[in-house]
């Protein structure tokens, strides 16, 4: 039987990273306003907050997906059903896991959901 264990403490750890980072990230956007202008004036001043803020929320978004799937992770490690895949069952590939420890897939369910989204562009 594997042990799980290391991506357990692994998978905490970068949920704590990553919930500082979110923290962060909201700050800084709320943050944004209030800043003196360049040489064009205010609507220099707005397109560097409107760019600064969609690449902030973008990053915040991403920031959020990445915890979700790491508390899907540690919910299943918490269930006993860490490290099998949710499409077929069988174990995810170790070396997959030691990649993308929040990998709720394993590599032969991964790529045919890959191919399958490439089929509908």
């Amino acid at each position: 039987m594997v042990d799980y264990s290391k991506f357990y403490k692994r998978l905490k750890k970068e949920k704590k990273q990553l919930t500082e980072r979110l923290e962060q990230l909201t700050t800084d956007r709320s943050s944004l306003g209030g800043r003196e202008g360049g040489p064009f004036g205010k609507r220099e001043e707005g397109a560097n907050e409107a760019f600064e803020l969609e690449k902030g929320l973008a990053l915040e978004g991403k920031v959020r997906d990445t915890l979700a799937e790491i508390e899907s992770a540690l919910e299943k490690y918490k269930a006993g059903t860490y490290g099998l895949c949710n499409s077929c069952g069988r174990p995810i590939e170790i070396a997959r896991l030691e990649a993308w420890p929040q990998a709720s897939l394993c590599l032969e369910c991964k790529t045919t959901q890959a191919q399958d989204v490439k089929a509908i562009r």
